[in-house]
């Protein structure tokens, strides 16, 4: 079946307290998001890249895609106001039947076994939604005060999205609300369950400085194992 990425980028950085968006600061001297798209080409050979930017910063993601020998396989869009609306304008780009990845470009240490594993998954399941059981102790909070939940219980939702073309699409017609945190609410609020897949501890989200140094040391260490 054929397969399109989603890869939204729309971060501006302020998190990071950096005028530089995150996906585009330095990591062992390559962008960050240089690493998603690597990791999305090797994943697949068939596989297509919709990259979603902000209109600002197009020349910066056209300059990064040069380096790819694989170019021609990565197209760049503008996205919109929300993360939403940014990933509904890269699902307007997909117009066959196919297994649609949404991921977040800061997410730069996404594995090529996690994205073939949603891909299987969602050929079976209609879907595949990567996370982890929760390490910290947790307590929910309500208006009487707060209780602890069990962690085990508790999962924490990771990308990419997978989902069959036949079910996110339609799902992103649907009007924007608050309460749409990711794809899965999305898909979840047109009436689909989801299929929560095994997601990966060192697929974390880079937003903050911390995020950087602990990325920095996960890649000396897989590059120190490939050399074993």
């Amino acid at each position: 079946m054929k397969k399109y990425a989603v890869i939204v980028a729309g971060g501006s950085g302020k998190r990071m307290g950096n005028i530089i968006p995150k996906q585009f600061l330095l990591l062992k001297g390559k962008a960050v998001l240089w690493y998603t798209l690597d990791t999305f080409l090797r994943a697949y050979n068939d596989l297509k890249i919709i990259l979603v930017l902000p209109g600002q910063h197009i020349q910066n993601g056209k300059t990064i895609i040069g380096s790819f020998k694989e170019k021609d396989r990565i197209n760049i869009i503008t996205g919109g106001d929300t993360r939403f609306h940014s990933v509904q304008c890269g699902l307007k780009e997909i117009k066959e039947e196919s297994v649609v990845f949404v991921h977040d470009a800061v997410r730069c240490l996404v594995s090529v076994p996690l994205i073939q594993r949603c891909y299987k998954n969602t050929i079976e399941h209609g879907s595949a939604v990567p996370a982890v059981t929760a390490t910290d102790s947790i307590r929910i909070i309500s208006d009487t005060g707060h209780t602890v939940a069990k962690r085990e219980d508790v999962r924490i939702i990771q990308t990419p999205q997978t989902f069959l073309s036949s079910i996110i699409l339609p799902a992103f017609e649907q009007e924007y609300t608050d309460a749409f945190t990711d794809e899965a609410t999305v898909v979840e609020a047109y009436g689909t369950e989801v299929f929560l897949t095994e997601g990966e501890y060192d697929n974390i989200k880079i937003t903050r400085p911390v995020d950087m140094m602990i990325a920095e040391r996960i890649l000396e260490e897989r590059s120190a194992l490939k050399q074993v």
